[in-house]
Parts: C-alpha cells; structure tokens; sequence
C-alpha cells in the first residue's frame, strides 16, 4: 500500500528558510569564537581532527573541544539545509527557481567546509581564513535569497522604483561586499589569528583599517542617499529597508571604532562578525525592496503561452 505524501506548506517552508539563515549567521560566530580562543588549531589536521582521530581527545584540551565542536555544528546547518530542499521538492504546486536556490544553499555548505579544512591545513593562512568567512558570507545570501523568493509569488517582477535608483542600490550592495572583503584583510592583520603561531598577513594594521574605514564611509553616505532618494519617489518599503540599512550600519561602525580604541578585545571582535552578517542581509533587503513581484493571472498565462506557440504559416 502506497503512503500519500502530504505536500509541504509555504509556511513550514519559509520557517525553514528562516531557520537556514540564522543556522549560517551562527556558524559564523561560533566560527569566530574559534578564532578568539585561539583554538584554529585545535584539531591540527582535516578532515580528521587528528591522524588517528576524527573526534577529538582528552590530551588535546579545551581547544580541541571547541574547534571540534564547531565542526559538528557544519552538519546540523547542513542538515537544516536538506530538509529544506526536501520541503521545496514535496512543496506544491512545483517552484523550480526555489529548488536552485535551496540546492545552492545545501552545497555550499560542504564548499565552505572545505575551504576550512583548508585554513587548517595551511595553518591558518590569513588570506583563507577569509576566504572561509567570505563563503559563509555567500551561502547566507543565498539563504536570504531563497527566504525571500519563498514569500513573493511566481509572476513577472516589477521595479517600483526608477532605474537610476535601482543602479545606486545595486552600488551600495557592491560596496557593502567591498567592506566585507577589506574588513577580512584587517582581520588578517590583527592579533586574532586562531592560534598563537599563525602568520598575520603583512599589512599595516593602521593604515588597512583606515582603508576600511574609508570604505564604510563610502557606504554610509550611499546608504543616506538611498534613504533622501527613495522617500523622493514614495517608495515607502525601500525607504524603510535603507533606514534600517543606515541604523545597522552605525551600530557596526560604532562597535569596529570602540574595538580599534580598545585595542581589539575578543569579544567586540565577536559581536562585529555578527554585525558584519545583518549588515550584508540589511542590504540585500535594501536592494529586495527595489521591485516585486506581481502575481500570475490569467491574462499572463494566456500571454506567455500565445508567445510559445508557433505562428502558422499559410502559403
């Protein structure tokens, strides 16, 4: 006797996507907290965590325990990741641009989990451990992207607001991985390297922090643009979307000048790789805001398929 399937609701799917993204900001915390222990190295080896073991052992410590720990969390993000690809396929009615998105989710998982197993077995080489952060970065988008696809209906997409704003939100967005990208070379030249003997990547801590600095100055006074710009054209929910963008953005700014001052204690190192991921989602929700998408009527499908039927010929 066959069992029936029940077919999975928009809503299960949406929490599950939801759950995604907070399961990938989290292991990018956890992830700095391994860094901020000094315990990159605490399983010195990969994928093993040592040649005899792929768990760790009582004579490895503390260290072992949470770098071993945090490998352990890659596989209930990834499990969080399969179920959802599983709710998509079981969801109706079919939604393929869904299933990309979520198969993109689930393998780029295992993608980040080598690039890791790669800064342990080039003992942390800076310029990886970035990398390694920068494709978390990357499947979190994707993981926005689906939570957001999953809410919207599958009919054409309309901008709501004019061209040239949606290029300036589009330059924002590009900035805002820019910042991204020179806060891991700041990262790389500072004193958090996951372990006491891991190189630092050569740069002048001062002067590539003033870099970033510039960069995030950049940013902001984009970002208040979007807001004077959007407000000028009615487009309220954008509007909203850059005021959070511009809040996000102060409150990081605030917590990377605190820690410069401070000397970079661990624990604003931590909070400011949390805040490095809301602003990245604030500003893919900026750039979301930009157009919607209208739902299929009748006349749309009639349309689409009168253009995919062939034009008959008379002699």
């Amino acid at each position: 006797m066959n069992r029936i399937v029940r077919p999975v609701s928009g809503i299960l799917l949406r929490r599950l996507a939801l759950a995604s993204i907070i399961a990938n900001v989290g292991i990018v915390v956890t992830g700095g907290a391994v860094r901020l222990t000094a315990s990159g190295l605490g399983c010195p080896t990969w994928p093993r965590c040592t040649d005899d073991s792929y768990v760790t052992t009582p004579e490895m410590g503390v260290y072992g325990v949470i770098e071993f720990g945090n490998r352990m969390l890659t596989f209930a993000v990834g499990l969080i990741a399969l179920a959802t690809v599983l709710a998509v396929l079981l969801h109706r009615p079919r939604r393929p641009a869904l299933l990309a998105l979520a198969v993109a989710v689930f393998l780029g998982i295992p993608a980040q989990a080598v690039i890791g197993g790669i800064t342990v077995l080039t003992n942390l080489n800076p310029w990886v451990v970035g990398l390694h952060f920068l494709a978390s970065m990357a499947v979190i988008a994707a993981a926005y992207a689906l939570w957001r696809r999953i809410g919207d209906p599958d009919g054409p997409t309309v901008a709501v607001v004019p061209a040239p704003l949606r290029t300036l939100a589009r330059v924002t967005t590009v900035v805002t991985v820019a910042v991204l990208v020179v806060g891991t070379w700041v990262t790389g030249s500072g004193p958090h390297a996951g372990d006491h003997g891991a190189a630092r990547n050569g740069l002048d801590p001062e002067t590539i922090s003033q870099v970033h600095a510039d960069v995030v100055f950049l940013l902001i006074g984009l970002s208040v643009a979007l807001i004077f710009a959007f407000r000028a054209v009615g487009a309220q929910r954008a509007t909203r979307a850059a005021i959070v963008l511009v809040a996000v953005e102060l409150g990081q700014g605030l917590i990377g000048f605190v820690q410069y001052f401070t000397h970079v204690p661990a624990i604003l190192v931590g909070v400011h790789m949390l805040g490095s991921c809301l602003v990245l989602l604030a500003a893919l929700s900026v750039q979301w805001s930009t157009r919607e998408r209208r739902p299929v009527t009748p006349a749309t499908e009639v349309a689409a398929t009168d253009a995919a039927d062939p034009v008959p010929v008379t002699a």
